[in-house]
């Protein structure tokens, strides 16, 4: 592989952080389930690891190894305290079932729904895909470390991305983070997708392009709490297109 050829993938991986969901339906991905299969919701006293939880300071944003992936440390003082995780006074919850996942895409923010008018809030970053659905899905697939398959559209349009026509592998470069949620409506893939990034600098902003990404130890923490078959409401503003 020539230097120049390299440099050429080096470049198209950066920006592909910020691609997100993107991907291609080919993944290796579960059918949409049956309402008896879905999952309790790992609330408060429900999570194995309680020390995920936070109340109303930042936890679990230190170096970790996470299926064999070093995790750096995220550098919390460099954030906006608002946009770390957090539990949080949510009376617009009182109207769903604990558990119910609420995006409001305007405010940069993720809930998890509990019971009490409380939720779990974390910060999040939109990018131009993020703008381009709203309402009620579900979640009807969760990945651990995700393989990324960028769709044919983009290999065209970058052939320096023609070795992952079968798939980019899982890890740190890869766009989808450590997790991913992969959201249907009626049956049918919406093609919008809450996943992890490593690029925790982009949370509370509007990114270039990619869905909803959290900071990868947050989507891990999501990842557990919120089951199969999850209710999941996306809200727009009258902000539609990334600025940034």
């Amino acid at each position: 592989m020539t230097i120049k050829t390299t440099l050429a993938i080096g470049t198209a991986i950066a920006s592909l952080m910020l691609a997100g969901c993107a991907d291609n339906p080919r993944r290796a991905s579960l059918k949409p389930i049956a309402t008896a299969q879905v999952a309790a919701y790992a609330g408060p006293d429900n999570l194995a690891n309680a020390g995920s939880i936070a109340a109303t300071t930042e936890i679990g944003y230190g170096a970790t190894v996470d299926d064999g992936f070093s995790l750096p440390a995220i550098p919390t003082g460099k954030i906006d305290p608002q946009f770390l995780r957090q539990r949080v006074t949510f009376t617009d919850g009182l109207q769903y079932e604990p558990g119910t996942v609420v995006v409001d895409t305007p405010n940069r923010f993720l809930y998890v729904v509990e019971e009490g008018g409380m939720a779990m809030r974390y910060g999040i970053g939109v990018g131009r895909q993020g703008f381009s659905w709203a309402g009620d899905a579900q979640v009807n697939d969760k990945q651990h470390w995700p393989k990324w398959f960028p769709p044919a559209e983009m290999i065209d349009r970058k052939p320096e991305l023609e070795p992952y026509r079968d798939g980019m592998d899982p890890g740190l470069s890869n766009p989808l983070g450590a997790r991913a949620l992969y959201l249907y409506q009626n049956g049918k893939d919406t093609l919008f997708r809450l996943h992890g990034t490593p690029e925790w600098w982009t949370i509370g902003t509007a990114a270039s392009s990619g869905c909803i990404r959290l900071m990868n130890q947050d989507i891990v923490d999501l990842y557990e709490r919120v089951p199969m078959g999850a209710k999941v409401v996306v809200r727009q503003g009258s902000e539609r297109l990334a600025q940034r």
